[in-house]
């Protein structure tokens, strides 16, 4: 059953992985960023479900320290990547909200990730799994900006772009950082290395706050051209209409 299970796991994660650079590379709401989106999507749910079925497995079954870290680890990046993945899918059904939303699954799934954030900071330090403790800040705001985004009315037009965006790039992180983390000693380097933990975060954290810098600035412009009779040139009328 267990071994079900993890090839699942593995499946997941593979498509996942193959499939997320072209969302980022296609046109926006286009045929093929929907389509590969949805394989992401996909396989990123497959990989949460089935680490926190494996994560619990190796933890009550397997008695060695190691195995019992690394199950706790697997257990956060499960909600790490679902809550991530779940609030790039949610917020493009909130387009039209101008007030703030309570959704019970929203709200609830990033209280959890906070909640396990700070579980997995204590058992860090606890521990002497200091890398623990650092990687659980990411979680820590990925949680934060999820509740600020559901708790508060928007402050921008295209909120639920930048809230889609930021969750599957966040989810992209998570994904690559396990991936490096599981696969590290196949490539003789040690499942503690800054460089298979901090490195997807740093890159990624960089490349979404100059993603999202673009999209402002770009957005600005095509509302000013809005003023002036023109459509806009990154989503069509779609933005016009708004």
């Amino acid at each position: 059953m267990l071994k079900t299970i993890l090839y699942l796991h593995i499946a997941g994660g593979t498509a996942a992985l193959l499939s997320m650079v072209i969302p980022l590379v296609t046109a926006k709401g286009a045929r093929t960023h929907r389509r590969s989106g949805w394989v992401f999507v996909g396989g990123m749910t497959v990989v949460s479900i089935t680490a926190l079925l494996l994560s619990g497995a190796r933890f009550f079954f397997d008695p060695r320290p190691d195995a019992k870290a690394f199950s706790l680890f697997l257990f956060y990046i499960a909600i790490l990547t679902g809550e991530s993945v779940s609030s790039g899918v949610r917020a493009l059904r909130a387009k039209d909200r101008a007030t703030h939303a309570t959704p019970w699954w929203d709200i609830g799934l990033a209280s959890v990730l906070m909640l396990t954030s700070v579980g997995m900071a204590g058992y860090g330090f606890a521990s002497g799994h200091m890398l623990f403790t650092w990687f659980s800040i990411l979680g820590f705001v990925n949680a934060a900006q999820a509740l600020r985004y559901w708790l508060r009315p928007p402050t921008h037009r295209m909120h639920w772009w930048f809230r889609h965006m930021t969750s599957m790039l966040g989810s992209c992180i998570a994904a690559v950082t396990a991936f490096l983390v599981v696969n590290a000693p196949l490539a003789g380097v040690s499942r503690g290395s800054l460089i298979v933990w901090i490195t997807p975060g740093v890159v990624g954290g960089i490349g979404t706050r100059l993603w999202v810098a673009y999209y402002r600035r770009r957005f600005a412009g095509a509302r000013v051209r809005e003023g002036q009779g023109f459509a806009s040139p990154v989503l069509g009328s779609s933005v016009a209409a708004r």
